[in-house]
């Protein structure tokens, strides 16, 4: 019942965001005063109960030497009644890695969503996890550090631990075993739009070199982006993730700066995308606009919009189509492997 309570909750947040700003003590309020409701049969919990002994055993690999850039003294409160799986206030970002039992040569960089509040770490990061290992990739779990939380150019940060993480796996390939030319992004939700925008914006300058990984490519082999949020303005945005990435009042040069269809051109990578028709947070048509951006370019993605499951389902109800996912995904991404393609 109580991972039941969550789930909702979840959902009421993300849905109660479409339309208003919400600060973390409102979060908080909000998740703490939530009425009972009735559950989707189709939607699995969001992220409840305690950390995943996974994430406690897993390695972990800090992105920076030292204190990250931009760093600000700033501590920022959970909201109430946020389960133990929702991280924030995250100072020294890094990845937790996931080795397969057999490697098939790949590895997957996976961002978890939390409209930039939180990162979801059990239903978008340890779930994912384990069914992508158990298909021979080395997986990566990124915890990014979170726009809203003092950072001096909050709308750069996330992109540029996302930017990090790809050229710490790659500089890891000899020692996790993968090619090192292999690595895709895999996102959800608002980490959907942290992955579009690597895909995107790879090679775009946020900071000076800190060491010699600067020099490596942070561009992905290809994209996974399972109910992304693409559009950071107008009716497709989701109000709380555009808030917390760009700030309350942001111009349209940061806007234009972090909405990623628009930076689509010849140099972004394959893509798979799904969503839920019935998702009641990041409506689906954010998927449509980033397909239709790919088009523009001839860089037609491989899509699948579900009738039912709703918003934060990751990866997915085996008992719901939108559970055939990872599935779907993997096939897709096997192809291409197959045949070389990466542009």
């Amino acid at each position: 019942m109580r991972e039941q309570t969550l789930t909702w909750k979840r959902r009421e947040f993300l849905k109660s965001s479409l339309g208003t700003t919400v600060g973390f003590s409102a979060v908080g309020l909000g998740m703490a005063d939530a009425r009972e409701a009735g559950i989707d049969p189709l939607q699995i919990p969001f992220g409840g109960g305690p950390i995943p002994h996974e994430w406690q055993s897993a390695a972990r690999i800090a992105l920076w030497p030292g204190a990250a850039p931009d760093h600000v003294a700033h501590r920022v409160p959970r909201g109430a009644d946020w389960p133990a799986t929702f991280l924030n206030g995250v100072v020294q970002p890094d990845l937790h890695l996931f080795r397969p039992q057999r490697s098939n040569g790949r590895a997957v960089l996976v961002i978890p969503g939390g409209a930039y509040t939180f990162v979801s770490i059990r239903n978008e990061g340890t779930d994912v996890a384990r069914v992508f290992t158990e298909r021979g990739y080395t997986v990566f779990v990124l915890t990014y550090r979170l726009p809203g939380e003092g950072w001096a150019r909050p709308y750069d940060v996330p992109l540029c631990d996302a930017q990090r993480a790809m050229r710490v796996i790659r500089s890891r390939a000899g020692i996790d075993g993968f090619d090192p030319e292999s690595t895709g992004v895999v996102g959800f939700s608002a980490g959907g739009h942290l992955a579009a925008s690597l895909l995107t914006d790879h090679a775009q300058v946020l900071q000076p070199p800190v060491d010699s990984l600067d020099t490596l490519s942070a561009r992905p082999r290809c994209g996974i982006l399972i109910y992304p949020v693409i559009a950071v303005d107008g009716p497709l945005s989701h109000a709380l993730s555009a808030q917390r990435l760009l700030g309350a009042a942001p111009d349209a040069q940061v806007i234009s700066r972090r909405s990623p269809a628009d930076h689509v051109d010849g140099t972004t990578p394959p893509v798979f995308m799904a969503h839920a028709l019935d998702d009641p947070a990041v409506p689906w048509p954010n998927t449509m606009k980033f397909a239709e951006a790919l088009g523009r370019q001839g860089k037609f993605p491989e899509m699948h919009l579900f009738g039912e499951g709703g918003h934060g389902f990751g990866i997915g109800p085996a008992n719901g189509t939108a559970g055939q996912w990872p599935k779907l995904a993997m096939q897709w991404e096997e192809r291409l492997a197959i045949v070389g393609k990466t542009a």
